[in-house]
């Protein structure tokens, strides 16, 4: 079931990939980017992750924190998203709690229309983000939750495709908002 903006956001306690742990009440008081990714090779997640971490100090410089979670285990997160060492916490949720409670979907339409962006492919195998192991739900989408400093859902986004996530401007002017 898909959530909206307006409810409160599902509470969570995990662990990130190093054992820390992580809790929905921690961000309470600040601005939250909850991402949801599919697995720890997939090329398209690595080149979001990138870019986030290129955006993270401006981000953070306007109140934004950011929770990524992969349904992969830590070890192959570690191993493939790891690499890029995010100065934000990575959360394996290989069984998909955390994804059920925000209503991130799988869709086989979807993957066959995210493997046809060939541009985003393209660079990121550019940048050394190459296929690998595929973990989990494979047609996983992503999705991204704006979370305000009440822990109540600003913004909901459900990707169209495979690759796709809230653009970093629809971030940047809910935070300057």
């Amino acid at each position: 079931m898909r959530l909206e903006p307006g409810q409160p956001a599902e509470d969570f306690q995990v662990e990130d990939i190093f054992g820390r742990p992580v809790r929905l009440i921690d961000f309470q008081s600040r601005k939250l980017l909850l991402a949801f990714f599919r697995y720890a090779s997939c090329p398209l997640c690595n080149l979001r992750v990138h870019s986030l971490i290129q955006q993270y100090e401006a981000l953070q410089a306007k109140g934004l924190d950011v929770v990524a979670f992969f349904q992969s285990p830590p070890e192959s997160i570690r191993q493939y998203v790891g690499r890029q060492d995010a100065p934000f916490p990575v959360v394996a949720d290989p069984d998909r709690v955390v994804y059920r409670l925000y209503g991130v979907e799988s869709s086989w339409p979807k993957f066959i229309l995210g493997s046809m962006r060939l541009a985003s492919l393209i660079k990121a195998a550019i940048k050394g983000f190459l296929p690998g192991k595929m973990e989990g739900s494979i047609p996983l989408v992503p999705a991204d939750f704006l979370i305000g400093p009440d822990l109540t859902i600003s913004q909901v986004y459900y990707g169209k495709d495979i690759g796709d996530h809230m653009p970093l401007e629809d971030i940047e002017a809910w935070l300057d908002w």
